[in-house]
């Protein structure tokens, strides 16, 4: 199943599932409009049912939202050993997470900002986990238990302010640089999630091209690891670690990070294309305005 939050033209935020070139409309329902949260309340086969009689609405007439509104977005770094390689760093013995502020978060299509205070800006094509229920101290065999399902997203970074915290989230965290979507894949549909072709695109030029397979820590074994630490919520998304081809991991490097007017192509096997262009920060944006 693809489930997907979408808003109409007359701007209201609505829960919806994706089949083939429509989206069932469950906005009558009583159904949350929050994908991972309207898992947790009725299930697929709820969703299933509320389907039945739902008015459709063609894909191409909706505008598509981030499938997922966090409350807490999470990052894995160096997951993948080309990538690590291509830093010039080792393996970490065991998971180094940052936080992206969740007014990061952006859906497809949404024009993502380079910022006023620097040119540096990077993509990061990643699976994102987004948990299903509320959960603490989950054993890694049974993480798949806690998914609500995956989705496409761009870990987009600010290189130059990356590196001046420890912690990395404020070059992570620029509004804007979170995008998600296009829509939640459930597992059921998904099937494994360390065997799916993970590809970036920045306009027609393909920059990643890899495997899920290649992650240093899987899936399960990051929900089972954060788990230990504090209590996930329905919603809250893990992206899962980039592979090598990053902008930063190439020469020179002004030339291979992004650029004003450059479009962003994240795709994974089994979900579909994220898609994002760059524009120039306007004047007075505030996120969620």
């Amino acid at each position: 199943m693809k489930v997907c939050r979408f808003a109409t033209a007359a701007g209201s935020h609505r829960l919806g599932i994706v089949d083939g070139d429509e989206v069932v409309d469950l906005s009558a329902s009583e159904a949350p409009s929050e994908p991972a949260a309207a898992l947790a309340a009725v299930g697929r086969n709820g969703l299933h049912e509320l389907a039945g009689d739902a008015p459709r609405l063609p894909l191409a007439d909706v505008r598509l939202l981030a499938p997922a509104a966090p409350r807490k977005y999470l990052g894995i770094a160096l997951n993948y050993a080309d990538h690590i390689a291509e830093m010039g760093m080792e393996a970490p013995e065991v998971p180094v997470f940052f936080n992206k502020q969740v007014t990061c978060v952006v859906g497809p299509g949404a024009e993502v900002h380079m910022p006023k205070v620097s040119t540096l800006l990077d993509y990061e094509a990643e699976l994102a986990v987004v948990v299903g229920r509320r959960c603490r101290h989950v054993p890694v065999e049974r993480a798949h238990e806690v998914i609500a399902g995956y989705t496409c997203a761009n870990d987009l970074s600010v290189r130059d302010w990356q590196g001046r915290a420890q912690t990395m989230t404020i070059g992570k965290s620029f509004d804007t640089h979170g995008p998600l979507g296009p829509w939640l894949v459930t597992p059921d549909e998904l099937g494994d999630p360390q065997d799916l072709r993970i590809r970036c695109s920045v306009d027609d030029e393909l920059r990643q091209d890899a495997s899920t397979a290649e992650m240093v820590f899987d899936c399960f074994q990051q929900v089972s690891h954060l788990s230990e630490a504090f209590t996930l919520e329905p919603g809250d998304v893990i992206a899962t670690g980039t592979p090598a081809g990053v902008g930063i991991g190439r020469t020179p490097i002004r030339e291979n990070v992004l650029h004003i007017g450059q479009t962003v192509r994240v795709e994974i096997e089994g979900i579909g294309a994220l898609v994002n262009s760059v524009v120039a920060e306007p004047d007075g944006f505030i996120a969620g305005e």
